[in-house]
């Protein structure tokens, strides 16, 4: 019943099928109502941005924002929250009268029962930056929820824990794309002082969640206010937990991928590397692993990112290649903390930054029997050899490597490196 076509590219082609689409939001059952959500959305898609005036896109908005609120199937949610998201991409300023009601409606699913509609709204939130120009009342209630200090947790069915990480999410991302308009001085140190406190909380999914609003908040903040934070709530540690020590490793992963990592004190940058040193040590699992992760971080950061890389090279490689019954999540970790050791550092030559043992012991896993193990030391490959950037690396690479690594790495390399697009170990 309802078809779209790429032909569809102006306006007055557009508007004939918005009654369709609207009767079937507004009135159909609850498969009418998704085909309709989704189907408006892969029309707005077609469409070229030109085309969609200022009347037509605000026409599309009203019926969904009507109708996402009501007692609607996950699937009819998720549909409405990404064609509303598509509609926020294409429509632009003629949306800026619609802020407060998209506002609401994203805010309100973030204590969706559903886990993907409550990350659609996460996305959406984010979407919606741009075009807001009042951002502190969406940030201190963003805080309030975090807290659980808000009324809409649990009403639906779902727990506290879960709503506090989405508010959580949500915040960091509000922070990331629109927290530097931020007008009230409190704002922002609100933020922070919330994170700090949460990435202390009992649940993992609460101080990861937090821990992104750590990174976040620092970085608008500035240099100083970091390393007091640093000071103040990470290398502190007296009756640190396994939960506060995994929190914290998390913070340190998040606050040193930010841009403010680039203008903190030296001195501080290798205090905070000894303190994640320790956490990649750590007995506890959790620990170990965002313990590995924020060394990355740090590594990528520092003033010698190559001598500090060599410095845990041994300790790393042992994880990799020691124990061949090593969990996937581990291996996960080696891969973003090496990930972010490329990404961030300012090196002149990756392949000589990472070495070759390093370079050789990922082509082995990237050739591993287990599919995820696989997908993560591509990842790492990818950066390394600067793939996006042509062969360069890859001849850099065959050019000091022993035949036999040679040949596999050029296998990787036109059957799987070529492939890749992006990274997206990173994206969590």
């Amino acid at each position: 019943m309802f078809v779209t076509s790429s032909l569809v590219v102006f306006h007055t082609g557009l508007e004939p099928l918005l009654p369709i689409y609207q009767r079937g939001i507004l009135y159909g059952d609850p498969a009418i109502r998704e085909a309709s959500a989704a189907g408006l959305g892969e029309v707005i898609n077609l469409t070229a941005n030109k085309f969609l005036a200022g009347p037509l896109i605000i026409k599309m908005t009203g019926p969904l924002l009507r109708i996402v609120g009501d007692r609607n199937p996950a699937n009819v949610k998720i549909a409405i929250l990404k064609t509303l998201g598509l509609i926020l991409v294409k429509g632009g300023p003629a949306l800026r009268a619609f802020v407060p009601q998209f506002q609401t409606t994203f805010v309100k699913a973030l204590s969706d029962p559903s886990r993907q509609v409550r990350l659609e709204a996460i996305a959406a939130l984010g979407l919606l930056m741009p075009l807001s120009t009042r951002v502190d009342p969406l940030i201190k209630e963003l805080v309030a929820g975090s807290l659980g200090k808000t009324n809409v947790v649990g009403d639906d069915g779902v727990g506290v824990v879960a709503v506090q990480s989405a508010t959580l999410e949500a915040l960091a991302v509000v922070l990331d794309m629109g927290g530097k308009k931020s007008k009230l001085p409190d704002s922002i140190p609100s933020a922070l002082e919330a994170s700090l406190t949460l990435i202390r909380h009992s649940d993992d999914s609460v101080r990861e969640a937090a821990a992104k609003v750590t990174g976040a908040a620092c970085n608008i903040l500035g240099p100083d206010k970091t390393e007091e934070t640093i000071r103040n709530d990470i290398l502190q540690c007296e009756d640190d937990t396994g939960d506060i020590r995994q929190g914290k490793a998390c913070a340190i992963r998040r606050v040193f991928s930010a841009d403010v990592a680039k203008n903190l004190d030296a001195s501080t940058t290798s205090e905070v590397f000894k303190v994640a040193v320790e956490y990649m040590k750590d007995e506890k699992l959790s620990v170990k692993e965002s313990g590995i992760v924020a060394v990355g971080a740090i590594v990528g950061r520092s003033e010698d990112p190559e001598g500090n890389l060599r410095s845990v090279e041994k300790y790393i490689l042992s994880l990799m290649i020691g124990d061949l019954k090593q969990r996937l999540e581990t291996h996960q970790s080696i891969a973003r903390c090496l990930c972010l050791c490329l990404e961030l550092s300012q090196v002149e030559s990756r392949i000589a930054f990472f070495g070759l043992t390093l370079l050789k012991a990922c082509a082995k896993l990237a050739m591993s029997g287990n599919q995820r193990v696989q997908f993560a030391y591509n990842d790492v490959l990818w950066l390394a050899l600067s793939v996006s950037e042509g062969q360069a690396g890859l001849d850099e690479f065959t050019s000091k490597a022993m035949f036999e690594d040679s040949r596999q790495m050029k296998s990787l390399y036109s059957k799987v490196l070529l492939k890749i697009k992006k990274v997206t170990i990173l994206e969590d």
